[in-house]
């Protein structure tokens, strides 16, 4: 018998799958697991938008949407973004529907890389923008800069030093914020003077929005306002509306790149289901300022749970956005991040996710979701804080 395995896609069998997705499934199986590990709010869709989703299906709505995504959606995104952010797109030929902001990555990659192009990645950062090298193979070279050492954040000094190392090779950046793993954001004039360093460059800049909503200390700042003819913006409905199931992204860039993009996107998955794109769409239109509830619990529950974490002896970033805390592993415990999450849940049955999985400056961290309820955060610190003096050496 021929083992077709053999003939799949040199290299995908030694490509390790998601870490992240593994001990969560690990975790999951112990009793009274208290887990920090899931990235998706605790909350549950507003009213509202579940009342527009039910009435598409019940007006018969279940024949294929334009590819680009309905008109409405489309329409309903581009207003949000101008009147929330100053962000002006055309919603006919500059504003792109996905299958979340998962597809918005891969297509907008496919569409503008070529094999031997280099991608900037500042590290910390979501294990779906390391993916490209080994899963999805499209010969492009992913350089890491670590921000570790500047409060997880790109220097303009760093990234010109990638710049000067790899000079016309360099095609991309990743520009994700705030941030997953860390939290952390940067405020206008940052991005204004890391958008001064590849500026009138053939280089494109990702700039992945999707936790937009969930700014704590300041108004939302985009790399977008300081170099639009560069950027591909990324947003969508699942953070902010509490909406990853509904799978919606959303992709703006000037029409050129949109158009180039747009072709990727029909190839993978032709349209989203029209529905769920009324809901997102109602989201967009009238959810306005849904997601300020959200983003006033998430602020308690962030400084509960950066205290304690500190009160026990947690080294830690505090963050400005998101729902994420990237903490290090206090001294005198296993350091070996990828070991001492695995003690952590046999011994105190708390689950956090391994900083290494985030790439260069992750190891001896560990990341903290806090899109979870007060009880647990508090149950978690007190489980912590006895795993921490039983352990400690």
């Amino acid at each position: 018998m021929v083992k077709l395995i053999n003939y799949m896609k040199k290299g995908l069998a030694d490509a390790p799958s998601n870490p992240i997705l593994k001990f969560s499934d690990y975790a999951s199986k112990i009793p009274d697991v208290v887990k920090f590990t899931l990235g998706e709010p605790d909350f549950n869709t507003p009213d509202h938008i579940k009342e527009a989703a039910k009435k598409s299906i019940d007006d018969n709505h279940s024949h294929y949407a334009p590819s680009n995504g309905t008109m409405g959606l489309r329409t309903a995104a581009s207003q949000f973004l101008a009147k929330k952010y100053g962000q002006k797109y055309d919603p006919a030929t500059e504003v792109l529907v996905t299958n979340g902001v998962t597809e918005s990555i891969f297509d907008a990659e496919m569409a503008c890389l070529n094999p031997g192009d280099v991608i900037i990645v500042p590290t910390p950062v979501f294990s779906l923008y390391m993916t490209d090298e080994t899963v999805i193979g499209t010969g492009v070279k992913i350089v890491e800069i670590d921000t570790s050492a500047d409060d997880f954040k790109l220097t303009p000094a760093k990234l010109q030093k990638a710049l000067d190392e790899y000079g016309d090779k360099v095609r991309m950046l990743i520009m994700n914020y705030p941030s997953n793993p860390t939290g952390a954001m940067y405020s206008q004039e940052e991005l204004d003077a890391l958008a001064d360093v590849v500026r009138d460059k053939p280089i494109f800049v990702i700039c992945d929005e999707i936790y937009s909503e969930l700014n704590y200390d300041q108004p939302h700042a985009s790399m977008e306002k300081s170099l639009h003819d560069q950027v591909i913006l990324m947003n969508g409905v699942s953070k902010s509306w509490a909406m990853t199931g509904y799978r919606i992204g959303i992709v703006c860039a000037p029409k050129d790149i949109l158009e180039q993009i747009a072709k990727v996107h029909q190839a993978v998955n032709t349209t989203e289901p029209t529905p769920m794109q009324d809901a997102a769409e109602e989201a967009f239109k009238n959810g306005m300022d849904d997601a300020l509830p959200m983003k006033a619990e998430f602020l308690k529950r962030r400084d509960v749970l950066y205290n304690g974490l500190t009160k026990i002896g947690f080294e830690c970033v505090k963050p400005d956005g998101a729902f994420y805390i990237f903490a290090k592993i206090p001294d005198g415990l296993e350091q070996d991040d990828e070991k001492f999450i695995y003690e952590l849940v046999d011994k105190a049955r708390v689950a956090v996710t391994a900083g290494s999985c985030f790439a260069k400056g992750g190891k001896g961290w560990i990341r903290f979701s806090y899109a979870v309820s007060m009880e647990t955060i508090n149950e978690g610190l007190k489980r912590l804080e006895k795993f921490v003096k039983e352990n400690k050496k």
